[in-house]
C-alpha cells in the first residue's frame, strides 16, 4: 500500500522547517551523532520516513564524496517538499556551524582565545556518545535482521577500526557480497519479507519530484555547476590568476570531490597543503580549527571554512584582512557544499528509482549492514577521543590498535556521558535538555577546573 497525496501534504513546509532547524542545532558529534538525530527526529518522533526509506537515502550519502550527515539530510528534505525542501534542510544544516566557526575564526585571528567557548562546549561531546550510542542501538536492532548482516557489519568495523581500510573499499565489498549471495540466499537478506506501508511514511512515492527526468537532470547540473564556479570567474576576471581567494576556491573545489570517507579521510592532506604549500596555517592551527569543528554544530568538514578563513586573512589582496578572511570564509564554504546539492538534486531522482528493485535489493540490504558497522567505528573513535585526552597509535602487522595513555583519562566527560546515558535510556529524557544539561556541566566543570 502506498501512502496517498493526502498524507504527503500533511507534513507541511513550515512545520518541516521547524525540525530541519532543531536537527542543525542539535548536529554535534560528527556525522554519527548527526544521523542520530536525524533518526531520531524524522523516523522515531516524526514518522515521515521509514526505516527502510531512511537507510536507503544513507546508503546513497555514505557513497557520495562529501559530509554524508549534510546530504542524508537534504536528501530528505527533498523527499518531503523537492527542490525547495532540500535547500532547506541541507541550507539550515550548515547554517549554525558557519556562523559558529566564522566567529571562532574572527576571534581566534584576532585574540587567538576562545576559552569560553570551548568550556560552553566541553560537555556536549560526552553527551553526544549517548545520542550516538542509542542511534546505532536503533537502526542496528532494525538492519541487522539475522546473523549474516550482523556479521558484515562486524567484519566492516573490524576492517575500518583495526585495519584502516578506505571507506569506499568497504562499500564496494558489501556491495558485492551482497549482490552475489542474494542471488542463490535472498531469504538472507530479506527479499519478498518487507513490504513498507502507509503507515510507516508520509512520503508520496508518486510525487513528480521523484521520477527520473533527462531534461531536469541536465537543467539541474547546468545550474548547480554556474554556481559553482561563477565566483570563481568573477574573481579571475577581477584580479587574475594570482590571488589567495582565487587558488582557495580553486582548491577547495578539488577537495570537494575526493573526500570519500568522511572529514578525516582528507583533514591531513588538507592541512599539508595549507601549512607547507600555500601557507595559509601555521603548523598546529589546523588541530585549533578541528576543534572549532568538533564543538559547533554543523558536518565536521566545516573546519575548512577556518582554513579558508585564516588563509584569505594573511593574504588579503586588495582587501583589508578581516574582509578577505569573510570572504574566504564565505567562498570556502559556497564551492564545499554546492557540490553536495549537485549530487543529491542531480542523483537522488534516480536512486530513489531504483527502490524496490529486488536485482538490487541484496546489495542494499548488505550496504546497510555495513554502514551500521562503519557508523559503530566512528561512534568507538569519537568516544575514545572524547574520554581520553591521549590515543597512541600501534601497528601489528597490518593492524591498528588505539592505546588510550589512562594518565589522560577525563572523569569529567566520562560521568557527564554516563549521566546523558542514563538521562535517554533509563529516564526517557528529551534529547535537548540532555544537551542543555550536559553544556551547563561542562561550563561550570571547565570554568571551576581552569581548561578540564
Amino acid at each position: 500500500m502506498q501512502p496517498t497525496n493526502n498524507q504527503q501534504t500533511a507534513v507541511s513546509f513550515g512545520e518541516a522547517l521547524r525540525v530541519w532547524l532543531r536537527i542543525a542545532i542539535y548536529s554535534f558529534g560528527g556525522p554519527a551523532g548527526q544521523m542520530a538525530v536525524m533518526h531520531r527526529l524524522v523516523v522515531e518522533e516524526k514518522k515521515w520516513v521509514s526505516e527502510a526509506r531512511f537507510l536507503h537515502a544513507l546508503n546513497y550519502a555514505m557513497l557520495l564524496p562529501g559530509p554524508e550527515a549534510q546530504q542524508l539530510v537534504t536528501y530528505l528534505g527533498w523527499l518531503l517538499h523537492g527542490l525547495k525542501g532540500g535547500l532547506a534542510a541541507g541550507l539550515l544544516f550548515i547554517l549554525p556551524g558557519f556562523l559558529s566557526i566564522l566567529a571562532l575564526s574572527i576571534l581566534y585571528a584576532q585574540y587567538q582565545d576562545v576559552t569560553f567557548v570551548q568550556a560552553l562546549f566541553y560537555g556536549l561531546k560526552p553527551a553526544v556518545m549517548a545520542v550516538v550510542a542509542e542511534a546505532v542501538l536503533r537502526i542496528g536492532r532494525r538492519a541487522l535482521k539475522n546473523r549474516v548482516l550482523q556479521g558484515i557489519a562486524a567484519l566492516a568495523f573490524t576492517a575500518m577500526f583495526f585495519f584502516n581500510t578506505p571507506f569506499p573499499l568497504i562499500i564496494i565489498v558489501a556491495g558485492l557480497v551482497g549482490a552475489v549471495a542474494g542471488r542463490r540466499w535472498p531469504e538472507l537478506f530479506g527479499v519478498g519479507n518487507r513490504v513498507e506501508t502507509a503507515a510507516e511514511a508520509v512520503i508520496d512515492d508518486g510525487a513528480p519530484h521523484t521520477r527520473p527526468s533527462t531534461r531536469r537532470a541536465l537543467i539541474t547540473l547546468f545550474i548547480c555547476l554556474l554556481l559553482w564556479f561563477a565566483p570563481l570567474l568573477l574573481l579571475w576576471l577581477a584580479y587574475g590568476d594570482r590571488n589567495a581567494l582565487l587558488n582557495i576556491g580553486l582548491f577547495f573545489s578539488r577537495a570537494a570531490v575526493v573526500t570519500f570517507g568522511g572529514a578525516y579521510a582528507v583533514l591531513a592532506y588538507i592541512a599539508q597543503q595549507a601549512v607547507d604549500t600555500y601557507g595559509w596555517l601555521q603548523p598546529g592551527e589546523m588541530l585549533d580549527g578541528l576543534g572549532m569543528a568538533e564543538t559547533t554544530p554543523g558536518p565536521l568538514i566545516q573546519v575548512v571554512q577556518f582554513v579558508g578563513f585564516m588563509g584569505a586573512y594573511r593574504h588579503p589582496g586588495a582587501f583589508s584582512p578581516l574582509m578577505a578572511g569573510v570572504i574566504g570564509a564565505v567562498l570556502t564554504t559556497w564551492v564545499t557544499f554546492v557540490p553536495c546539492f549537485l549530487w543529491i538534486f542531480l542523483g537522488a531522482p534516480y536512486i530513489e528509482g531504483l527502490r524496490g528493485r529486488q536485482s538490487l535489493t541484496t546489495a542494499l540490504t548488505a550496504i546497510t549492514a555495513a554502514v551500521v558497522g562503519v557508523i559503530l567505528n566512528l561512534a568507538v573513535w569519537f568516544s575514545l577521543n572524547v574520554i581520553f585526552g591521549v590515543l597512541n597509535e600501534v601497528y601489528i602487522g597490518p593492524m591498528r590498535l588505539y592505546v588510550p595513555d589512562w594518565s589522560t583519562l577525563d572523569w569529567a566527560a566520562l560521568l557527564i556521558a554516563i549521566a546523558a546515558f542514563l538521562a535517554l535510556f533509563r529516564f526517557k529524557v528529551s534529547m535537548l535538555w540532555t544537551l542543555a544539561g550536559a553544556a551547563v556541566a561542562g561550563l561550570v566543570y571547565y570554568l571551576i577546573s581552569g581548561g578540564g
